[in-house]
């Protein structure tokens, strides 16, 4: 990759690969614009760093380490951590070194102990066990903040001292986990750093925290979900460790309800609105007219099956038998559950397997499309005649009133539904 050495913009991200980021959308409501992306190897990274036209850069994977040798002066976190995050260009040239991802973990940290404990997390986590899994950069990071707390930190990696055999044997009084490692990140989602079975082993966890953002509730965080123990995956430590940058970048003090305001922005941007309901309810016609009217991709599950299958489900029915049917459509329904931004018609029988229900609810608001039964046809549709319209009522419904967030009457018209869809939606 050849060197960059000068930035067309201000402000930006180095890293490499960045792949898709939302970082610029953030910087945009911080007021930190213009704001570009740098995919950078670690020679183009330290040209753009030492040459480049710059005011303030915000800096990730792998480059972290990079950024806080090249600077001329660092903050006491980059000392003890060894790596920088953000780094400001000063107006005599020289460059400071910041690391806000102990900032933005702090100010996460601090909120969800406040809305769910109603107390600091200094009162509950002072000389008790947290657990954080994974050691590389943000493993550090948060490791600090939980240690400005009092509590007592371990470490938790695949080799050294403390692995992850044996954990809840050794560390049963643990009161907070925090998922520091990749596991769990979009695409391969919804997978977990700590299976379900071990995390109900852990009888005093107070919270559950995933510094992972994408997808928005993380297969670590489902599992705590589904345990009732309260659980935050980390788009307020991205958008708080954005905020503490870009006051450094601006040199201006910012509104701590920033934070809370861009992240009910980007999950109202980025959640899907999944569709679920009878065969015959309306689904795919509400869809297409709800992506319209979000102005969003509209994916339909049997639609996609076709097209990668290249056979229709009604066919994959009858020629290989409703179980290979249903492994199919849960394979494709995972692939468009894990995306953002999406309006998704699911299969009337998506809610038959469990293990779909994570599949859209990782990153999605799942409505119910409730229309009276009377109103269903069972034509063109082989689930529906085999068993009969009402069988599969009886068999589905609390299915679907269980997994819904929201539930819509159907009002005649698919333009209809899809308007009622997105008042609920967009609130």
């Amino acid at each position: 990759m050849a060197p960059q050495s000068s930035a067309a913009a201000p402000y930006g991200l180095i890293g490499h690969p960045l792949g898709h980021s939302w970082s610029p959308q953030i910087h945009a409501r911080l007021g930190s614009v213009p704001y570009d992306l740098h995919d950078l190897d670690e020679k183009g990274a330290e040209d753009l760093i030492l040459r480049g036209a710059w005011r303030g850069l915000n800096v990730t994977i792998p480059h972290k380490r990079l950024a806080a040798g090249l600077a001329d002066e660092r903050s006491s976190r980059v000392d003890a951590l060894g790596v920088a995050n953000t780094l400001v260009r000063r107006p005599d040239g020289s460059i400071f070194a910041e690391n806000t991802d102990v900032l933005g973990f702090s100010l996460m940290l601090e909120r969800f102990f406040l809305r769910e404990h109603g107390v600091a997390p200094s009162e509950l986590l002072a000389n008790r066990t947290a657990l954080v899994l994974g050691s590389g950069g943000a493993s550090r990071a948060v490791r600090a903040a939980l240690e400005e707390t009092g509590a007592r930190v371990v470490v938790v990696s695949r080799s050294g001292n403390e692995t992850y055999e044996g954990l809840v044997d050794r560390r049963a009084d643990a009161v907070l986990i925090v998922n520091t490692t990749p596991v769990g990140m979009f695409p391969a989602c919804p997978s977990s750093p700590l299976d379900e079975e071990t995390l109900a082993s852990f009888h005093g966890l107070l919270g559950v925290l995933d510094v992972v953002y994408n997808p928005c509730r993380t297969g670590l965080c489902l599992a705590a979900e589904r345990l009732g123990i309260p659980s935050e995956s980390g788009l307020a430590m991205l958008v708080g460790q954005a905020l503490f940058a870009s006051e450094l970048f601006q040199a201006r003090a910012l509104d701590r309800g920033l934070v809370g305001a861009i992240e009910r922005e980007i999950r109202l941007q980025t959640q899907n609105v999944v569709l679920i309901g009878m065969p015959g309810a309306g689904k795919s016609s509400c869809g297409r007219a709800l992506a319209r009217l979000l102005g969003r991709p509209f994916v339909d599950i049997d639609d996609a099956l076709e097209l990668e299958c290249g056979r229709s489900a009604a066919q994959i029915i009858r020629e290989d038998g409703e179980d290979a049917f249903r492994s199919v459509e849960t394979a494709v329904t995972g692939s468009y559950g894990a995306r953002s931004g999406l309006v998704i018609a699911c299969g009337g029988g998506v809610v038959t397997r469990p293990e779909n229900y994570d599949l859209i609810h990782q990153n999605g608001l799942i409505v119910f499309l409730d229309r009276p039964i009377e109103e269903l046809s069972s034509s063109g549709r082989p689930v529906s005649q085999a068993k009969g319209v009402e069988r599969l009522a009886e068999e589905r419904m609390g299915l679907y009133r269980a997994w819904a967030d929201l539930t819509v009457r159907c009002t005649g018209s698919a333009e209809g539904d899809a308007e009622a869809v997105r008042g609920l939606f967009i609130g």
